[in-house]
């Protein structure tokens, strides 16, 4: 699974960052960016699932899988 955070709707809820901190690292500014190129381990997808889910801004989005 890989993820990216759309700085254009992160609003800096820190939401993410608070559930999965493995996976969302907040910049200088406080807003969301994925780690590790947005790749997320295996162990961490339900819990990167309930941050998607409990993002206020709707910023967290997995790409399109390739064709």
């Amino acid at each position: 699974m890989k993820v990216r955070v759309d700085r254009a709707r992160c609003c800096g809820y820190t939401v993410c960052h608070e559930i999965c901190p493995q996976v969302f690292e907040l910049d200088d500014a406080g807003f969301a960016v994925a780690a590790n190129g947005g790749t997320v381990p295996a162990t961490l997808e339900a819990d990167v699932q309930e941050a998607i889910d409990a993002c206020p801004a709707e910023a967290i989005l997995r790409p399109d899988p390739d064709p």
